[in-house]
């Protein structure tokens, strides 16, 4: 059985139009009508229903990542990582999981173009013998804020402008003015890495911090990476503006046309362990989502592949109705005490259940593989079968009974309830390291990019001194000459 499919037995199995309700349709060319040309009945069954189906074909769209493509799977481990981890799917190489994943944008709406400078969404729904794991991250592994107080801001200034619709740089500009934190990731952002070439040529990460727990308890903070087999690729401007041109969805095409013939997407998937003894000895805080790990002293470990060799076979269903959520944890994986991860816990269940419904989980494409049990019940569009008396806990009149315990942090909170920024900001030192790392003619086009962006005509004086200053403090000579090519001086 398609582990990705749920099919009621008594459905598109006749050779002829039925309605909804199964009756038969024997004209589904005409409506009824008085006469030939007279008006037409409401009585009409077949036709009411009909346009009242098409008329709720759109669901709510995605606020974010709502342009995606999809395609299924199976990561298999290849290293041992038991000693870290008591998660199943993990439990020895040679474990094959069956997932899903959806690439996406982040900022533009669902038609729009594959070849917009955007962040990539990469997220991953491990079907395990434990219940659902979901890793949902992005094509960068630095996020542009670092507490989600700021989030529906970013995306807002990102988002078009809300009386003419058009994304502009201005606001842009404007709004990450007063968000020194968001260097790093624009050190992505404005980078060739920008605009992939496709989602098959792209890394992923987990972008937050995360925790293993072992068998015995012992905890350690990881940060997950996804690396393509085949290279990383990107587009330039000029390139993209033809490939868009040609064809506003090629990144989905790519990746369809690759399954179908058989070169399938690979990635592997590595992962950075940290101990959280070691966590106040960094020069930055390590879960801080604007901040990388240093690969030098943190370096990857491999842990498994991940291999798409199944297209979807409904777009809608595995791709609309494919349902996202940081808070599906496994035994063995648990959060860390990033900030904006732990209003993703709430965030994102939140809009699912806005989108489609309080029982999205019960959707094929959502729900697990697995067994499973709970007194969650009724709803709109609920359509699991039940036939239990008892629909509470505890029962004399039902053997359900709670899971074995699992592992859990043990770490000990202390403090006061307040508002404030984290000590450790450091929003300079990284994106400086990052920059220099380049190649001269990279960095030049990665210049460029910032003074057609300052360039903008609702970018005040006082805006272009702050990035200067900014730009200048990350590394001297990329504020030098981005104040040389705007003909202005670093305010510091």
């Amino acid at each position: 059985m398609d582990p990705y499919k749920f099919r009621p037995s008594s459905a598109f199995d006749t050779s002829f139009w039925t309605t909804n309700y199964g009756a038969p349709v024997w004209n589904n060319d005409s409506s009824l009508t008085i006469g030939t040309r007279g008006p037409i009945l409401l009585e009409d069954y077949h036709l009411v229903e009909k346009l009242a189906n098409f008329e709720r074909e759109r669901i709510p769209e995605r606020v974010v990542h709502a342009r995606g493509a999809s395609a299924k799977g199976f990561f298999e481990v290849t290293h041992d990582v038991s000693h870290l981890t008591c998660a199943d799917f993990l439990r020895a190489p040679g474990v094959q999981t069956p997932v899903i994943v959806r690439f996406s944008t982040v900022i533009h709406e669902r038609g729009s173009p594959e070849t917009l400078r955007d962040p990539r969404g990469f997220a991953v729904k491990f079907y395990t013998r434990e219940g659902n794991f979901d890793l949902v991250g992005n094509n960068f592994p630095v996020f542009f804020v670092r507490d989600a107080m700021k989030f529906p801001d970013a995306i807002h200034a990102f988002k078009p402008n809300p009386k003419t619709n058009i994304q502009e740089n201005w606001r842009i500009i404007d709004f990450f003015s007063h968000q020194p934190e968001s260097l790093s990731t624009f050190a992505w952002f404005y980078d060739d890495v920008g605009i992939p070439q496709d989602y098959r040529h792209m890394e992923g990460f987990g972008v937050h911090a995360f925790t293993f727990i072992n068998k015995a308890g012992q905890t350690n903070y990881v940060k997950f990476h996804w690396k393509p087999t085949c290279g990383v690729k990107c587009l330039l401007e000029e390139e993209a503006i033809l490939v868009g041109g040609s064809n506003h969805s090629h990144a989905t095409k790519d990746l369809y046309d690759s399954i179908a013939a058989g070169n399938y997407p690979e990635w592997t998937l590595y992962i950075q362990v940290m101990d959280p003894a070691l966590e106040d000895s960094f020069d930055f805080d390590p879960l801080d989502m604007t901040k990388i790990w240093p690969e030098d002293i943190l370096p990857l470990q491999p842990v498994g592949r991940l291999v798409l060799n199944k297209n979807i076979d409904n777009f809608f269903n595995e791709n609309e109705q494919l349902a996202f959520n940081p808070a599906f944890m496994v035994p063995g994986i648990y959060f860390s005490d990033d900030k904006l991860l732990q209003a993703r816990i709430f965030a994102y269940s939140d809009t699912q259940r806005y989108r489609l419904g309080p029982n999205y989980l019960q959707l094929p494409v959502n729900a697990p593989k697995c067994a499973h049990h709970n007194n969650h019940y009724d709803g709109f569009m609920n359509f699991m079968h039940r036939d239990e008396e008892v629909n509470y806990f505890p029962s004399k009149f039902d053997p359900v009974r709670h899971a074995e315990r699992v592992p859990m942090p043990c770490r000990v909170v202390t403090g006061k309830r307040e508002k404030c920024i984290i000590e450790k900001e450091n929003n300079f030192k990284q994106p400086g390291e990052r920059y220099r790392s380049w190649a001269p003619d990279r960095q030049d086009r990665f210049i460029g990019r910032w003074v057609k962006a300052l360039s903008d005509h609702r970018v005040t004086h006082e805006h272009r001194a702050i990035w200067i200053s900014w730009w200048t403090q990350v590394d001297k000579s990329l504020g030098q000459k981005l104040a040389s090519r705007l003909s202005a001086r670093p305010n510091m």
